[in-house]
């Protein structure tokens, strides 16, 4: 695998996909993002990020079944790959390895007039 980057919103996404796992597809990762983390998302941000992150090979994808409401065309759910589990799991890392180099002092928040 080559270098593994994911940007915070590509791994909200992958991590809204894991919550989610059998229900994960368009609407339901949009709704669930905008729930957990207090913000909106469009809809074309949404779709451009799943498409990038399948490409990348750390979602796949599957059709559902067709439904009326959907006018016919089946919801397309998404889970988790392996390289995308190596992928969050890195960036986790990664994450906390810096967390943890930050000095106590750093955080010693005084003002100073």
């Amino acid at each position: 695998m080559g270098r593994i980057q994911l940007g915070e919103f590509e791994e909200i996404v992958m991590l809204t996909v894991g919550i989610l796992y059998d229900s994960a597809y368009g609407v339901s990762i949009k709704k669930e993002i905008e729930e957990r983390q207090s913000r909106k998302v469009s809809v074309g941000a949404l779709q451009t990020a799943l498409k990038r992150l399948e490409k990348k090979g750390y979602l796949k994808s599957k059709e559902g079944e067709s439904t009326k409401e959907r006018a016919g065309r089946p919801k397309k759910y998404f889970s988790i790959t392996a390289e995308g589990k190596e992928a969050l799991k890195v960036t986790r890392d990664n994450r906390n390895a810096m967390w943890d180099a930050i000095p106590d002092v750093s955080f010693d928040l005084k003002i100073s007039i």
